[in-house]
């Protein structure tokens, strides 16, 4: 079996495959996408970074291919439904630079109030400014963490150790696990009026990009200082070039950045902003995990079929993969659902199966609805391994309960979600052998399939509704793919599933809500 490394990989890692017997490696970096895509029908496994672009084409051409590995945490390159569809499992190892981005972030933090890189420069350059260089204890200043998971947890601990006064916002942790943890939970205004240092772990989403944005900054204190060691694009970086210049913001400190490498920017040219070329992860330690994590993993399945921390697949068997699969696709999308349209930190879980299930083990469908339910909060950190984990340290209860019993349908699978400012109910079912379908969302009726540019709608159940609608979607050119109607059981509402070739942009949304029988929409992607 063939194994090709195209990123730079720590040399452990390779030894690794070199001294495996029955495995064969080749370290072929700085490829072109059509080198790569001429010479990756040879391989049966693939082993990246952030450099390789992994896309529909690529895999394509990627016949004999078996598993992507990610030594790292980000697949914003890879495709990962493509590589779905194609039965390739994806890989990567969430665990392996966490303290050292954390670590990291700290760095910055004190270089940044310290003034050590303008320090170093202009003592290089034969100048003695003391008084210019003026900084600031963060002895007893707020510290506000925006995202409480693995990273974001660590720099908050760190921060305390430092004496600081830590305030968390992460609106999908519940606020006793914060408080328990030793920290003060707090809303994201609370957050902006009273932090003194603000540092962001939250992963890179449609509703994160621009998360720091103009209307952050004027909720801020005077003097404010951001830090940035998540993902580039997260903070608006023109906005914050103007933060800076109006006084609002004191300093920033940067190790990501919406294009990478960014070349010139205005960024730069601040003295009040230091920076990193994405060196969150690039230690010595960080390196050597990652590389020996994704080396064990790609071994392993190569060799025994084991899938670990595949973000993909779970880690079950062939045979019961292959009955399983229409379920868990199922599962993942009910859960992906309703992250979407549910309020406030989850509080419970409670999936519930009836019917037929012809003997099928059915945790691992559990698994892939919880999957579904905290991608879109945790993105590259939630696997089919982890997922029940994370649940369970954000606080969220799970209860299952099976039934020989379905009145409509041979099975059925209902997802309730508790949270602290509301419940939804969702129910899915297989039609045929493998067409997943939503059968009903809280007291609505319908049938829907959970895939593409999707978005919900809910209107008053009256004449002219759905044409005003059509006729605002058609004079901007956004054609309606497929439609869904779902009536209310007893009542005068309805809700309308629309799939479009294209997403619909926030200022058509707005639009669209503002007509007179429409009462709110939501925009979806699966």
């Amino acid at each position: 079996m063939k194994v090709l490394v195209s990123d730079n990989l720590g040399e452990i890692g390779i030894k690794m495959f070199e001294q495996e017997d029955g495995i064969e490696v080749d370290v072929n970096t700085g490829l072109e996408p059509d080198e790569l895509k001429s010479i990756i029908a040879g391989y049966d496994a693939l082993v990246i970074r952030s450099a390789t672009r992994v896309t529909d084409s690529l895999l394509e051409a990627a016949s004999n291919l078996k598993v992507i590995g990610r030594a790292g945490i980000g697949l914003d390159n890879v495709d990962i439904p493509s590589a779905t569809k194609r039965g390739i499992v994806v890989m990567n190892t969430p665990t392996g630079n966490v303290i050292t981005t954390a670590e990291h972030a700290i760095a910055m933090m004190l270089s940044l109030t310290r003034n050590i890189p303008r320090g170093t420069a202009t003592l290089k350059d034969g100048q003695w400014d003391k008084k210019k260089l003026q900084g600031r204890e963060v002895f007893n200043k707020v510290l506000g963490v925006v995202g409480f998971g693995k990273i974001g947890s660590i720099v908050a601990d760190r921060a305390k150790g430092l004496k600081m006064r830590v305030i968390i916002h992460d609106p999908f942790v519940n606020p006793q696990n914060i408080e328990k943890a030793g920290f003060k939970s707090v809303s994201l205004e609370d957050l902006y009026n009273t932090a003194d240092y603000i540092t962001v772990h939250v992963p890179k989403l449609k509703n994160t990009i621009g998360f720091l944005n103009q209307k952050a900054f004027d909720q801020m204190k005077d003097g404010v200082m951001i830090i940035n060691c998540a993902r580039g694009g997260i903070v608006d970086e023109d906005n914050l070039v103007a933060a800076i210049k109006a006084g609002k913001v004191a300093g920033a400190a940067l190790d990501v950045f919406a294009t990478e490498p960014p070349g010139k920017a205005p960024l730069f040219e601040l003295d009040q902003v230091i920076c990193t070329p994405h060196l969150g992860a690039s230690t010595r330690e960080a390196q050597t995990n990652v590389a020996v994590m994704v080396a064990e993993q790609i071994i392993d399945y190569l060799k025994t079929g084991t899938i670990i921390n595949a973000v993909n697949v779970p880690s079950v068997t062939g045979e019961l993969l292959k009955k399983a699969g229409p379920y868990l696709s199922l599962g993942d999308r009910m859960g992906c659902l309703q992250a979407q349209l549910v309020k406030g930190p989850v509080k419970e879980v409670i999936i519930e199966y009836n019917g037929d299930f012809q003997e099928l083990d059915l945790s691992s469908v559990s698994t892939a609805i919880l999957k579904g339910l905290l991608d879109p909060v945790v993105k590259d950190n939630v696997n089919f391994v982890n997922a029940p984990v994370l649940a369970k340290d954000r606080g969220i209860k799970i209860t299952e309960a099976t039934s020989a019993e379905s009145e409509d349908y041979n099975n059925l699978i209902t997802v309730s979600i508790v949270t602290t400012k509301m419940t939804s109910v969702i129910s899915g079912t297989i039609f045929g052998k493998d067409e997943p379908r939503i059968v009903k969302i809280n007291e609505f009726r319908l049938e829907m399939i959970p895939e593409g540019h999707m978005t919900l709608i809910n209107n008053i159940d009256k004449p002219g509704s759905i044409g005003e609608i059509g006729t605002t979607l058609g004079k901007y050119n956004i054609n309606i793919g497929k439609m869904q109607v779902g009536q209310e059981e007893a009542g005068d509402r309805n809700i309308i599933f629309m799939v479009t070739d294209t997403p619909i942009p926030p200022k058509v949304a707005d639009e669209l809500r503002s007509l007179s029988l429409v009462k709110n929409i939501t925009p979806l992607e699966f």
